[in-house]
């Protein structure tokens, strides 16, 4: 490993309220201490939910961190229009995000409509190249074949490098949502996505949950991990 382990973390917490099974206040309360905890160790980013993003890169921006606020979009399934992706990119940014996580359209892809897909990846892609914030996008491969990992990692690989090939080490390709039936990171995706990624990068996430399996996963080479135990893995290593 390169660098630090935190200089890869994306801590993550992005459950609702409902999903936590728990009152707003609560969840409110499980989300700053996870902030709490990115701005001490000074992990990469801090990846939450859209309505807390203003608030949280307010608190980040009174410390002396370089933990960066990130934020999804069009999350979890990725089947809304290119303009609901672009508003919300538009809107996270202007609240102070700064790492853009879109899910793509991966049904789009499936089912063969690429101008949609394209469109989405163009678009999302160029808002935040002319933010000078970084895009990543988000394919679920747990609702994809070993193929069609590949394939569509080739064509978002294409579509950056022809639209945004200087800035391409400014997107990567990320695994999953971990809202899909539990799928997550696996070392057989990284090394394929590796393979045909070229230049941009890659964002393992979904079910990291120990050092070791962080570490093995940059070995096969993933970029950033994203975690909703980045503390546990930091105090691992």
């Amino acid at each position: 490993m390169e660098k630090d382990i935190k200089e890869y973390l994306d801590s993550t917490y992005l459950k609702t309220a409902n999903e936590a099974e728990i009152s707003e206040e609560e969840n409110r309360k499980t989300l700053f201490s996870i902030v709490d905890e990115a701005i001490s160790c000074n992990f990469k980013c801090i990846m939450i939910r859209p309505k807390y993003v203003a608030e949280v890169f307010k608190k980040i921006n009174q410390t002396k961190t370089s933990t960066k606020v990130g934020t999804v979009v069009d999350f979890p399934f990725g089947d809304g229009s290119t303009l609901k992706k672009v508003n919300e990119a538009k809107d996270a940014i202007k609240n102070g995000a700064f790492d853009i996580d879109f899910v793509c359209d991966y049904n789009a892809f499936k089912r063969g409509y690429f101008q949609k897909f394209d469109t989405d990846i163009i678009e999302g892609t160029k808002v935040c190249i002319e933010n000078k914030r970084l895009a990543k996008w988000i394919i679920e491969t747990g609702a994809l074949s070993k193929e069609e990992i590949m394939k569509i990692t080739q064509r978002i690989v294409s579509l950056v490098q022809k639209y945004f090939f200087k800035n391409a080490n400014d997107v990567f390709i990320k695994t999953s949502t971990g809202y899909y039936s539990g799928y997550g990171a696996n070392i057989s995706d990284i090394k394929l996505i590796k393979s045909c990624s070229a230049n941009l990068k890659i964002k393992a996430s979904g079910g990291i949950s120990s050092f070791n399996f962080a570490s093995d996963l940059i070995f096969a080479g993933a970029d950033r991990i994203g975690t909703s135990k980045a503390k546990l893995i930091y105090n691992q290593q």
